[in-house]
């Protein structure tokens, strides 16, 4: 897939994120500005967008990310578009993402540029949050071709991309954006149009947690904050939740969801039906061989040695690994 050319419309922040990621994997990439503006303002726009890219991969080539000196070459790749161009900024793209305003009038006329100047080919991908791509479906005349892929900020750093296909999506159009994604070092998942997707779903229930346990005096917000860098942050980027609870076993959350929904008579605590099926068949995780994940004919010694390696890796990477304290050294 080297060398496609790749369109965004809407040269915003999420835009300029996904343009940098782009150009850094050596595609072409074309921002249309999704405003119709007059000369002066649209060059302002244009010298802002450009200064905000290069000054991202400034950022990250100062960290050692990359030589510096590439710099100029990916700048070279990314072009910014004025509404009035869209034909030249569509025509030729493999794949169009869509990334202005969560207004639905705004998405309606970025399908219509769509409809009206991409190539037969080109597959559009909204990078929408909060609207349902089988509510969007409808904004395009080529729904086969269409889907949602919602960026996590910051785009360039962060890898994953939920896909989230329509009801009309071709498989083909699936495909075509996950490989895209992959080739460019994205994580893409799919998951089913439903409201918060993954990632903003489990993550607006454990921000609200947070925020309560400051609201009722449980613990001063640094010390909550510290207890997600320091213990979520480093568990679950080694272990994924469902594999947790498998690593741990289902019933230690089954028992533990049971207290925590008695002790503060509150249903959001409770087990769902699914933890409860799964303490009845006894899948309840890698002591039972089976639970979330099938264990079955794995050597469970050499997977957690491996995960063990993992969560070692990480502790080091950010200098919280000591040697022992020995009487020589102390």
């Amino acid at each position: 897939m080297a060398g496609e050319i790749i369109a965004c419309i809407g040269a915003g922040r999420m835009g300029r994120g996904i343009a940098q990621c782009v150009a850094y994997a050596g595609h072409d990439i074309r921002l249309l500005d999704a405003k119709p503006r007059d000369a002066s303002a649209f060059k302002a726009l244009k010298a802002e967008t450009l200064g905000e890219i290069e000054a991202g991969l400034k950022s990250i080539a100062s960290l050692g990310a990359f030589d510096p000196s590439a710099i100029g070459e990916i700048m070279a790749r990314v072009q910014v578009l004025p509404s009035d161009q869209a034909a030249e900024a569509l025509a030729q793209a493999a794949i169009v993402f869509e990334a202005v305003p969560e207004i639905e009038t705004a998405k309606r006329d970025a399908f219509a540029v769509f409809d009206e100047h991409a190539g037969e080919g080109a597959v559009l991908a909204s990078t929408t949050s909060t609207m349902l791509s089988t509510h969007l479906a409808a904004f395009t005349r080529h729904p086969s071709r269409f889907l949602n892929a919602h960026w996590l900020n910051p785009a360039f750093l962060m890898p994953l991309v939920e896909l989230s296909p329509a009801d009309e999506t071709a498989d083909e159009a699936l495909a075509a954006v996950r490989g895209f994604l992959e080739s460019i070092g994205k994580v893409p998942i799919t998951c089913k149009a439903s409201p918060g997707y993954i990632v903003p779903r489990i993550q607006a229930l454990a921000m609200n947690e947070a925020a309560r346990l400051v609201e009722e005096g449980v613990a001063s917000a640094e010390d909550v904050d510290k207890a997600v860098t320091y213990g979520f942050g480093f568990r679950f980027g080694v272990l994924g939740l469902l594999e947790f609870i498998d690593w741990g076993g289902g019933d230690i959350l089954f028992y533990a969801s049971n207290y925590l929904s008695d002790a503060f008579k509150d249903e959001r605590f409770a087990p769902p039906a699914i933890i409860s099926r799964n303490m009845e068949e006894g899948r309840i995780g890698l002591k039972t061989g089976a639970g979330f994940f099938d264990y079955e004919g794995m050597d469970v010694a050499a997977y957690r040695q491996k995960r063990m390696a993992d969560f070692l890796r990480s502790l080091e990477a950010s200098g919280l690994v000591r040697p022992p304290v020995l009487a020589g050294n102390s």
